[in-house]
């Protein structure tokens, strides 16, 4: 049985990413799929701050199901949401593949991301641990809650407790829905565990259509937060385009979760 993982107390764990918290009321973080260019990052940034944004996501190094899909622009794509980072006060959510990638990530970037295909790369999760950076661990499109709590385990293990558990759907049969968003599971895992439960319905639906009320139930029945793709130019866009709000969406979304009584949003201004 897990130990570290498991919920002793009525507390949830905060998870502090430079200025922001997470587990305390509903954080949204906002950001393309993949990092494509300078222009394109700035622009997400400063939109997605200026709507209230909490953290800032964006892909470098990106795992795709056929090698002849957009990769990222790995070290250039750190360095890229980095700077926009800077400039919007908003702090940075990168994913990391490899154990060859933590050291610029955790130079450059306030948050790490376990992705739902490395759930289970346990060496990937206990260096991810080790650089002291706070981690989003994504539930694999096919694991149980337990297995992801066992995933959590090993950077607790490693003296890290800043771990924030990502919902993102699991693998369904109706090709209607990308996956199956199990917001029940992200309530019971509330249950298990005393660490931050978020959900990723870009993913979890691959609809933008289904994004915006997916985030408001999520807000609505007590999660942490949400993680949501938003590109400038969502036709344009090199990975996940039927995915992703555009700027003008994001501000919708945004304005639904206010009238949302709780739990209370937690933004960061842009400055």
């Amino acid at each position: 049985m897990y130990e570290l993982a498991r919920r002793t107390n009525a507390a949830t764990t905060v998870v502090q990413v430079d200025d922001v918290t997470i587990g305390e009321g509903f954080v949204v973080i906002a950001g393309p799929c993949a990092i494509e260019d300078e222009m394109q990052i700035e622009s997400a940034a400063r939109g997605v701050a200026q709507h209230g944004a909490g953290l800032l996501r964006g892909g470098a190094f990106k795992p795709r199901t056929s090698p002849y899909s957009f990769q990222g622009l790995g070290e250039r794509g750190v360095e890229l949401i980095a700077a926009a980072s800077r400039r919007t006060g908003l702090p940075a959510v990168v994913e990391a593949l490899a154990v060859e990638q933590l050291p610029i990530l955790a130079e450059q970037v306030a948050m790490i991301q376990i992705g739902a295909r490395n759930m289970q790369n346990f060496a990937l999760i206990q260096a991810a641990a080790r650089t002291g950076r706070p981690l989003l661990l994504k539930r694999g499109p096919a694991a149980t809650l337990d297995e992801l709590l066992f995933a959590a385990e090993y950077a607790l293990l490693e003296g890290n407790p800043n771990v924030v558990l990502c919902e993102r759907g699991v693998r369904g049969f109706d090709p209607h829905t990308r996956n199956l968003l199990d917001l029940a599971g992200a309530l019971r895992l509330k249950e298990l565990t005393h660490l931050p439960v978020i959900v990723d319905p870009s993913h979890a639906t691959g609809r933008r259509s289904l994004i915006a009320p997916l985030v408001a139930a999520a807000a609505a029945c007590g999660l942490d937060g949400a993680m949501v793709e938003v590109h400038p130019e969502p036709a344009r866009a090199k990975s996940d385009a039927e995915q992703a709000l555009d700027l003008e969406a994001f501000a919708e979304l945004m304005m639904r979760l206010a009238s949302v009584r709780e739990p209370k949003i937690v933004a960061t201004a842009c400055r």
